[in-house]
């Protein structure tokens, strides 16, 4: 993962994997058939890894399920420090650069971004219902949320920092706020 992270999917090379790792190009084969299913099975164990840093995070932890969405988006801040292939997301790099050539990883990516998005869409969703909001889903925030946060890490990997994503993490945050909190009547024309 380290390797995917560092220099894309496209730059690594199996014996880059092999060295990194101490095997043999033979042990390599012995469990993945192929790069692709190393790829495949780097998404689901990032993936894996993700769920369980935002469960430790504490962002659901909160009593108003606003007040857990914008800790979901204070998180996603926080940790935008250290090297920049530490802080950001491995699926959102894979699909960018294999989602016309790899299909399993395509897919694999997608899996896991969803899988990522859904606590948040359950989160926005209380918010909703709790609030009479309407006129958008949560489903759609919540991706559109998936989106900002992307492009934010490609912002910090053109601008070599987290100055520019974190502050466009802080932008995602007053609109959910203004979003989630406005006025009933204001809903329909928020989306």
């Amino acid at each position: 993962m380290t390797l995917l992270r560092t220099q894309g999917y496209a730059a690594t090379t199996v014996d880059d994997i092999c060295a990194a790792a101490g095997v043999t190009k033979g042990a390599f084969f012995h469990h993945f058939r192929s790069k692709e299913d190393l790829g495949v099975a780097a998404a689901v164990h990032f993936s894996t890894w993700l769920e369980a840093l935002f469960a430790r995070s504490g962002w659901r932890d909160h009593a108003d399920p606003l007040d857990r969405v914008l800790a979901y988006v204070d998180f996603r801040i926080a940790i935008f420090r250290g090297a920049i292939p530490h802080f950001t997301c491995l699926l959102g790099m894979m699909v960018q650069e294999t989602f016309a050539t790899h299909p399993a990883i395509r897919a694999a990516c997608q899996d896991g971004i969803t899988i990522h998005a859904a606590p948040l869409c359950d989160e926005i969703a209380a918010t909703m219902q709790a609030r009479g909001i309407t006129g958008f889903t949560a489903e759609s925030l919540a991706l559109h949320a998936m989106a900002v946060i992307q492009g934010a890490f490609v912002l910090a990997k053109a601008d070599g920092g987290p100055d520019l994503a974190v502050d466009s993490l802080r932008h995602l945050r007053r609109y959910v706020e203004l979003l989630l909190t406005a006025p009933q009547e204001h809903q329909g024309n928020a989306a």
